[in-house]
């Protein structure tokens, strides 16, 4: 059976492993309602991807959750519509 010559050196073990480590998910913001979502994929929340509705959210819902969750999303929209883009001295101040 192989056994070591040499003791390896907890600098060289760590360089070894220096690549292996978890990366965080990268998070976007859906632009319909503004929730963080997965890059490339659709959103959980709104069941829009790219400006077009692939999953209907609404239509496993009870009628009360449905209403309760249409008012949720017009509140939003409504939130993103109504910001306006800053102007050069507003910039200039952040």
């Amino acid at each position: 059976m192989a056994v070591p010559k040499r003791r390896k050196t907890k600098s060289r073990r760590n360089q070894r492993r220096m690549h292996l480590y978890i990366t965080p998910a990268t998070l976007t913001l859906c632009p319909k309602c503004k929730k963080p979502v997965m890059a490339h994929t659709a959103c959980k929340n709104c069941g829009y991807y790219k400006g077009v509705e692939v999953i209907n959210v609404l239509g496993k819902l009870t009628k009360k959750e449905k209403k309760a969750r249409e008012k949720q999303i017009k509140e939003t929209e409504k939130e993103s519509k109504s910001e306006k883009p800053l102007e050069a001295g507003e910039l200039s101040k952040k």
